[in-house]
């Protein structure tokens, strides 16, 4: 199987655990193409999504090897947690 390009939106919810307030990923949402995840961003900086933020990546996988490439954030808006690089 060929890799594939892969469009994601990652929202992010806080969580009360215990004292502290986390930072979590919600449900992954898997996009027709970038268009379509620019514009669940836009509805998160408009709030029209109940998230705390969320992103939108594009990435190349190859699941029948495991093979993710890196991904490529296409746009951010709201709490986001920091990539590490």
């Amino acid at each position: 199987m060929a890799a594939t390009e892969r469009i994601i939106f990652q929202p992010y919810i806080w969580r009360k655990s215990g004292r502290r307030t986390i930072l979590e990923p919600g449900a992954a949402v898997s996009c027709r193409d970038a268009e379509d995840a620019l514009r669940r961003i836009e509805k998160v900086r408009e709030g029209q999504l109940s998230v705390a933020g969320a992103q939108a990546v594009r990435m190349t996988v190859d699941e029948e090897a495991g093979d993710y490439g890196e991904p490529e954030v296409l746009g951010c808006s709201g709490d986001v947690p920091q990539i590490n690089e």
